[in-house]
């Protein structure tokens, strides 16, 4: 006796190969809720008590070169970033130039 055929095999559907990254997509959520949650709850413990931190009691001196600081990230930052790019422009035309080379010979 034979067996009965089974049901036929059929492609994968569009919305089949849709839920994987899906599913990837809801677990990185709930990653990023639970770290949120843990954040907010811890947040009232971090908080130092009549301006006493790791670093001491804090001034508006420190506020003050705090914020100095950042001041000078900003401003250092997108230079030393562009100074980078120009480099790297650089050596991307130098490339394509010795590739064209290559190609004529």
């Amino acid at each position: 006796m034979a067996d009965p055929p089974g049901p036929p095999e059929r492609a994968p559907l569009e919305c089949d190969l849709v839920h994987g990254p899906r599913r990837k997509r809801s677990s990185m959520t709930a990653a990023i809720a639970a770290v949120t949650m843990i954040a907010l709850v811890l947040a009232p413990a971090a908080m130092a008590a009549d301006g006493v931190g790791l670093g001491g009691r804090t001034t508006d001196k420190d506020v003050t070169f705090f914020c100095f600081g950042v001041i000078a990230l900003f401003m250092i930052l997108p230079v030393v970033l562009s100074l980078i790019q120009a480099r790297l422009d650089g050596r991307k035309e130098r490339m394509r130039e010795q590739i064209e080379r290559v190609r004529r010979s």
